[in-house]
């Protein structure tokens, strides 16, 4: 496989992990300010330019499992900066396998990572040697296990996951259901 020079950020759902119609997904998928792991910290307006021509041409970012780009697992409905970093909400498709799986492993807390696939247009240093990422193109956010950026952590309560649970249980009867027929 030939090196596209893509680069992946991961983080954690962040506050306001919301579940809506059990399938139904939102968060935060980059947090500006904070220095991630491999000391990269996002700056604001990182992603602007990108999310723009990506509707210009009337294109999403993809929604991956775990950055494979032959496991897409549903749709980002909305993909948008706001002052604390890039948010972002999509839907679970319950008729793709792992977009099942998902579901059933975000219920039971096994995956709670939310991670950015981009290419670096603009960065420059800081004093500390960490790369300031000034403009990114954007080209997915995966589910994954393990976040980059330890500061955006899950914070929803357990009965906000409740919904969730529900949509796991009830898709594992839809495809109980299936293997019947």
């Amino acid at each position: 496989m030939q090196d596209s020079g893509l680069e992946r950020k991961f983080t954690r759902f962040g506050d306001g992990l919301n579940v809506e119609d059990g399938h139904v997904i939102s968060g935060y998928a980059s947090l500006f300010g904070s220095a991630d792991r491999g000391g990269d910290i996002v700056q604001k307006g990182a992603y602007g330019a990108s999310l723009g021509q990506l509707s210009k041409e009337r294109r999403q970012v993809k929604m991956l499992w775990q950055h494979d780009p032959t496991q897409p697992i549903g749709l980002w409905e909305e993909v948008r900066e706001d002052r604390r970093g890039l948010w972002v909400k999509g839907r679970l498709l319950e008729n793709v396998a792992k977009g099942q799986e998902a579901a059933a492993l975000i219920a039971a807390g096994a995956i709670d990572g939310l991670s950015i696939g981009y290419r670096t247009k603009k960065a420059t240093k800081n004093t500390k040697g960490q790369r300031l990422l000034i403009e990114l193109e954007l080209w997915e956010v995966s589910l994954v296990t393990f976040p980059m950026l330890p500061s955006a952590r899950l914070t929803a309560k357990e009965d906000a996951l409740l919904p969730l649970r529900e949509a796991a249980a009830y898709l594992r009867g839809i495809s109980r259901g299936m293997a019947a027929q």
